[in-house]
């Protein structure tokens, strides 16, 4: 690690740009340091000057994870501050978020951007929860499915009276093991990052115990990110369509936007438009 980066750097850093009003304490006049003095740093936090002292030299280097907790509320770090911090001290963060389904303005502005490019966003866990009209037109609708029922990893293994789907007809990659492989190591690393979410628990619970291949691919202990697909749209309309489906996340949020493409001009790109003005006809008749 370079001298620059490891937690002594860090701890000094980061002390040295709080000011005393920030951290509650008066601030005098005469005071020549930038920053909190490392006494008062060490009195906010719970700790000796003599440890804190030996932190910032780096003479110390694998602190408790209590102490990292009051170094971080002392130094109003922000999450992504506290977890550094903590990865820093060669400690694992804290879990304490639940899975989001916000979409923000910004993520929401570039998702009109896209046109009329078949797009859907899915929280960590793969529940659905925004589409574009071309996307219902493409894979169908899932506005008649309950919320919670539209989870897209549910719908990949269904377990005995489950109800999961994200799409109207048959969605099928070209190497189907290997992308359901791809969608369990996905929700075993969104496991790691939110062991406490309670939905998250239930989905894993359901499709563990319902579903014996998710079992066994879960099993495995395989962790990545699902990033992208070739797949086949059995439209009933236009006929098959063959697509890339790219999966992108958002931030800390882990949201992933999920489009389906086709070549330019080519006769799948030309499906997927014949699909959607199929839509929009319909839509225009009621």
């Amino acid at each position: 690690m370079l001298k620059e980066t490891s937690l002594a750097a860090t701890l000094r850093v980061w002390r040295e740009r709080l000011t005393p009003a920030q951290a509650g304490l008066p601030d005098r006049a005469s005071r020549q340091t930038p920053g909190l003095r490392r006494e008062e740093l060490a009195e906010l936090a719970g700790l000796s000057v003599d440890y804190l002292v030996r932190l910032e030299q780096g003479r110390s280097t694998a602190p408790s994870g209590p102490a990292v907790a009051s170094l971080a509320t002392a130094l109003r770090l922000t999450q992504a501050e506290r977890d550094h911090l903590y990865v820093l001290a060669g400690l694992r963060p804290p879990a304490d978020q639940l899975i989001s389904d916000e979409i923000s303005p910004a993520v929401m502005r570039l998702l009109t951007r896209l046109g009329d490019v078949p797009v859907s966003v899915f929280a960590a866990d793969w529940r659905q929860i925004w589409w574009s009209q071309s996307w219902a037109a493409l894979v169908g609708d899932p506005s008649s499915v309950a919320p919670e029922d539209r989870n897209f990893v549910g719908a990949c293994f269904p377990v005995p009276g489950g109800r999961s789907r994200v799409s109207g007809w048959p969605v099928l990659g070209d190497h189907p093991g290997k992308a359901k492989r791809a969608r369990v190591a996905d929700l075993r690393l969104a496991s790691a990052q939110y062991p406490n979410d309670p939905r998250l628990m239930d989905l894993l619970h359901n499709l563990i115990g319902g579903n014996p291949e998710f079992a066994e691919m879960w099993r495995a202990g395989v962790v990545g990110n699902h990033s992208q697909d070739h797949m086949v749209v059995q439209h009933p309309v236009v006929g098959d369509v063959w697509v890339d489906c790219d999966v992108l996340t958002v931030g800390d949020t882990n949201l992933k936007i999920v489009t389906m493409t086709a070549e330019a001009d080519s006769e799948d790109a030309r499906r997927i438009e014949r699909a959607r003005q199929a839509l929009l006809s319909v839509v225009g008749e009621r």
